[in-house]
């Protein structure tokens, strides 16, 4: 059987039974399912492309996400992964802006930028120099609220046991990057840097701006630097300063993405945490690892 398509529910709400399994497997017209997490994780193997809204009908609302691909080369060799609303669960220039009291205008400006309706590098720009002034503590108190997305340290963690390289590339600044690649485990990290004069913020941001095309060049870069085919990559992101990479990675997949993502990408997590990447590289529970 040449493809699988992959079930994967929201663990936390509800169990992928059987009678759904089986449901989804006649629905795609489907042959044999292979449990990878009970209760949490199919696969099931068809002769030809599973069609995914019969999949999705099939389920009838259930927090149940269905990823389709090819039976062969399934487990990639890079993942490259955005950090906001991604790797960790919220936007952290716009929680930076709250100690500014700006948090609602930036936050607008963040929604508009990620749904593609304003130019990013325009709209960063415009961000930071609405925080000139903002003492550095700001940005250790926003360090100290920031969270990692359920699942992220096992997606990385998994990923790099099995040898793959990790990194993290963010539109958002290297100050935060350098200690979510930390504390999630990746090896590489790129982003933004955000300019100070030692006591405050200086509303500016190093040039040139690390963008959706410069996701994409780092996408090919380091699968160029390591000799890894395009198919053999993971890219996983948001907004639309994603859908390239998105677009050009083996695999790549929306994350609870903005609207004009989840429309283009292939692939979407809308119900699972990042173990479900997983899942749809056909990783096992036990195969995960956390450290």
């Amino acid at each position: 059987m040449p493809h699988i398509l992959t079930l994967i529910a929201d663990r936390t709400a509800t169990s992928l039974s059987a009678g759904a399994i089986a449901r989804v497997r006649d629905a795609v017209q489907g042959d044999r399912a292979v449990t990878l997490s009970p209760g949490e994780a199919a696969d099931i193997f068809c002769a030809a492309p599973p069609d995914i809204a019969a999949a999705r009908a099939a389920l009838d609302g259930m927090p149940v996400d269905a990823i389709a691909g090819p039976a062969v080369g399934r487990r990639r060799r890079l993942l490259l992964a955005d950090m906001d609303s991604t790797i960790v669960t919220g936007e952290t220039l716009d929680e930076l802006a709250a100690h500014a009291g700006l948090k609602d205008r930036i936050a607008e400006i963040t929604r508009r930028s990620m749904n593609g309706e304003v130019d990013f590098a325009e709209a960063l720009r415009l961000r930071v120099a609405m925080l000139k002034g903002l003492t550095l503590e700001a940005l250790a108190e926003t360090w100290k609220a920031t969270r990692l997305t359920s699942g992220a340290r096992t997606l990385v963690a998994t990923m790099r046991a099995h040898g793959a390289l990790t990194a993290l590339v963010s539109g958002g600044f290297t100050y935060f990057t350098a200690r979510v690649a930390a504390l999630a485990g990746f090896a590489v990290h790129r982003a933004n840097t955000l300019l100070d004069d030692g006591v405050a913020l200086t509303g500016e941001v190093a040039e040139p701006i690390l963008d959706r095309d410069t996701k994409l060049s780092t996408l090919r870069d380091l699968a160029a630097a390591r000799s890894i085919p395009l198919s053999a990559t993971l890219a996983i992101g948001d907004g639309a300063n994603d859908l390239a990479m998105l677009r050009e990675a083996g695999l790549g997949i929306a994350f609870r993405a903005k609207p004009i993502v989840a429309a283009e990408a292939r692939a979407r997590i809308e119900h699972a945490d990042l173990r479900a990447a997983l899942f749809a590289q056909g990783f096992s529970a036990s195969e995960f690892r956390e450290d």
